[in-house]
């Protein structure tokens, strides 16, 4: 059996990417603590650092996030007389922020993994040679059959009393704004879309759901995040003009025309990138996605948030299926796996079924083909609006679905597709429950009152 006890033959740099992808996938770094010790670090930094982010769990049965972790470290490396070793772990440290998202991350898990299994059982042999000496059989199965079941994925679940502590930690929760304040309130999105959450906007045809995707890269662009955005109806540059209307202000139409205003603009004002790309409908896969996102990252370009227009027409790799609503179930799985994997937020889009084209709220239940696509997204809002309201950009979005806070609720929507632009028009949301409340007046009589009143303060302000 290999007599190597660390992680020095795979090299400095291989060992820096265990840990930060420790610190990146908690249930990976969950498996890694059974199997793993500090000492299997050849490298000074890299032990400190683990010893921290284990001793951590041990106490609150959860992991600190990179930024807690800087802030463990950061006054006992102050009164350090080690300059070196401080030095190391905020370099390190400075160079993980910098590059969230390493390359051959997925190999350097499994390799390190198997490792620590290796060491794990070549332990649990040497224990096993003494019992069988003193003819003790049941404990050497005993000890064979835990050595082989550690590391796997695995949890015992939540102790509630015994791990208080853990539901008191502040975990921070990295987002990325929908540029909307209503939206952000800490009540109902808390922020935006999370890293490995799965948004998606229902609305039929012709009511924006390609502008609605376009905002949201815009929003994030305005933050300094890095977009991807995958389309699969539109050409590149089709994408792109939209966006160059978003970001200016210029109508889409009119956009060729001012060339120099979009340079200025650009020229003025700290963007992220964005990338867009063009598959053909029907012809990317998640697979399809994830290599190109791997390509970027070859390039040094590292997506905060991936865009999916839409997901509706994917198809899902591998396998073939015969129903198209199983087809589709499969590609909202796939993609959600892939934003948790890559610990990213994504936004897609579903067509509404023909009911949803004339309804004046499109719930969940109006998702075309397939009602498995809500069970896997952690969001779900709506877009809705009738074709007499199209001329007044007049719309209301509905939160259908949200795991980080409140739904269903309702906001009306001034719509501009001239400039893929949105304007939630009320501080005040309005509930289904509020409107099913309301004695000698229809829901439908109601929400058009309300949403007709805010309209009217709308116009006046302007």
């Amino acid at each position: 059996m290999n007599d190597q006890i660390d992680f020095s033959t795979f090299g400095k740099q291989f060992s820096e990417k265990i840990f930060q992808g420790m610190l990146t996938d908690t249930q990976w770094a969950a498996q890694m603590v059974e199997v793993m010790r500090p000492n299997f670090f050849d490298v000074e930094y890299l032990r400190y650092l683990c010893e921290r982010y284990f001793a951590y769990y041990e106490k609150y049965k959860s992991f600190p996030t990179l930024g807690l972790l800087v802030t463990l470290v950061r006054d006992e490396l102050a009164e350090t007389s080690d300059h070196i070793l401080r030095d190391q772990v905020v370099d390190y440290l400075i160079r993980m922020k910098a590059n969230p998202n390493p390359g051959d991350v997925g190999y350097v898990k499994d390799k390190s993994l198997q490792f620590c299994k290796q060491q794990a059982f070549k332990q649990a042999l040497e224990k096993a040679i003494d019992l069988i000496q003193g003819d003790n059989f049941d404990k050497v199965m005993e000890l064979m059959k835990g050595a082989m079941a550690v590391g796997m994925p695995h949890s015992t679940g939540h102790d509630f009393f015994k791990d208080f502590e853990a539901r008191f930690q502040k975990q921070s929760r990295n987002v990325v704004s929908t540029g909307f304040k209503q939206l952000d309130d800490k009540l109902i999105f808390n922020g935006g879309v999370g890293r490995g959450e799965l948004a998606c906007c229902i609305a039929a045809t012709g009511v924006g759901k390609s502008h609605w995707l376009v905002a949201m890269g815009a929003a994030a662009l305005r933050q300094g995040k890095n977009v991807v955005h995958y389309t699969f109806e539109l050409t590149e540059t089709a994408v792109g003009i939209r966006y160059d209307s978003n970001l200016v202000g210029v109508p889409s139409n009119d956009v060729q025309d001012h060339k120099e205003t979009v340079m200025k603009v650009y020229a003025s004002k700290d963007f992220g990138r964005l990338i867009i790309k063009e598959y053909p409908t029907g012809s990317a896969s998640v697979m399809t996605l994830r290599n190109h996102i791997e390509k970027l990252s070859l390039k040094g370009f590292k997506p905060d948030l991936v865009i999916v227009d839409y997901a509706d027409i994917m198809r899902a790799a591998g396998k073939s299926y015969e129903d198209l609503r199983h087809e589709l179930k499969m590609v909202y799985e796939e993609l959600r796996n892939l934003a948790m994997e890559l610990q990213l937020p994504i936004w897609t889009a579903s067509q509404s079924n023909r009911s949803g084209a004339v309804a004046d709220i499109v719930g969940t239940e109006n998702m075309s083909e397939s009602y498995g696509k809500a069970h896997v997204a952690d969001i779900l809002i709506s877009i809705s609006r009738k074709a007499d309201e199209k001329a007044s950009g007049a719309g209301r979005l509905f939160v259908a679905k949200n795991r980080a806070g409140r739904d269903g609720v309702i906001f009306p929507l001034s719509i501009d597709t001239s400039m893929s632009m949105f304007e939630i028009l009320s501080e005040q949301s309005l509930t289904l429950d509020e409107i099913a409340k309301q004695k000698n007046s229809s829901s439908k009589a109601l929400l058009r009152e309300k949403f007709e009143e805010v309209m009217r303060a709308h116009k006046e302000n302007a």
